[in-house]
């Protein structure tokens, strides 16, 4: 059966969308609009430490503004994470994840530690001894269940070498065309841990199957994502949709625009007068200095 071309836009509700967020998220309307496609609205808020009601609130009103319209019900992951567990599940049945006690400044040291030192270094570990890992569990210690790349590569056998996804964007250096998978270029990625629950390469793989999606676009921030994400896909048996990643907006300091930079918020914009035309111009110009 073939499915309907889909794409979505996925913002976290932590903080106030900007500009760059809504290149973004015009980039997806766009391309559904031409397609003749669906667009999907997802709230990932599986991060209960940061995500507030207000912002969410603000996502809704401003993608309004934007002119995008949206299927309904959105999907919030916060009330999914059974399904979440239930792929983590799945992975450990098949002895794909492992408990690692490090911290994070413990996986940093040995990061830095690393022959090629911390530029471009990744984790890679393993399991405890049954025995210690027995002890640490008793004593209550804090652990994150980490995907082991190892025991992904012995399950898949030759496969493992063989995946790949279609980029029909540009990665960061230029990357387009049919991509070999290389998720050893993250390591051994953390998929669920206590404090935050399930991570967001878990999270989004299943998502995606659940929705029909067909083609992810998204910033070229993501990109590396994507070669760990198809991995996963393929542990647990899930579709691989096309993606496409784009450039990144950035400021008159050439800084990436982000919250955390002081990005201006389009609610701001939209409040100073400013129209939706108006931020279709800032975004071109943006993107023609980049």
């Amino acid at each position: 059966m073939v499915r309907a071309w889909t794409t979505r836009f996925a913002p976290s509700p932590t903080g106030e969308l900007h500009l760059g967020h809504a290149f973004s998220a015009l980039t997806a309307w766009d391309a559904a609009v031409a397609a003749g496609g669906r667009f999907l609205l997802r709230i990932e808020d599986i991060d209960a430490t940061r995500v507030r009601p207000a912002f969410e609130a603000g996502i809704f009103e401003d993608l309004a503004w934007l002119g995008l319209r949206w299927e309904t019900p959105v999907l919030r992951q916060s009330e999914h994470l059974a399904d979440y567990h239930a792929a983590l599940e799945d992975l450990a049945a098949k002895g794909l994840i492992y408990r690692c006690f490090r911290t994070r400044a413990d996986v940093a040291a040995e990061i830095t530690r690393a022959p090629h030192g911390p530029s471009g270094a990744v984790f890679v570990g393993g399991p405890l001894a049954p025995d210690e890992e027995a002890e640490r569990l008793a004593r209550g210690e804090a652990f994150a269940w980490r995907l082991s790349l190892a025991a992904a590569r012995r399950h898949l056998g030759p496969a493992a070498s063989a995946l790949t996804f279609l980029e029909d964007g540009h990665g960061p250096e230029g990357e387009h065309g049919v991509i070999r998978a290389a998720p050893e270029r993250l390591g051994d990625i953390v998929l669920a841990r206590k404090d935050v629950g399930v991570a967001y390469h878990l999270a989004v793989v299943v998502d995606d199957a659940r929705q029909g999606v067909t083609d992810v676009i998204r910033g070229c921030d993501l990109f590396e994502a994507a070669h760990v994400q198809r991995l996963l896909q393929a542990l647990l048996g899930l579709p691989t949709p096309t993606y496409r990643h784009h450039p990144l907006l950035m400021g008159p300091d050439g800084k990436r625009l982000a919250k955390r930079n002081g990005a201006p918020a389009l609610r701001a914009l939209r409040e100073a007068g400013e129209t939706v035309a108006d931020v279709r111009r800032r975004i071109a110009e943006a993107v023609g200095s980049s």
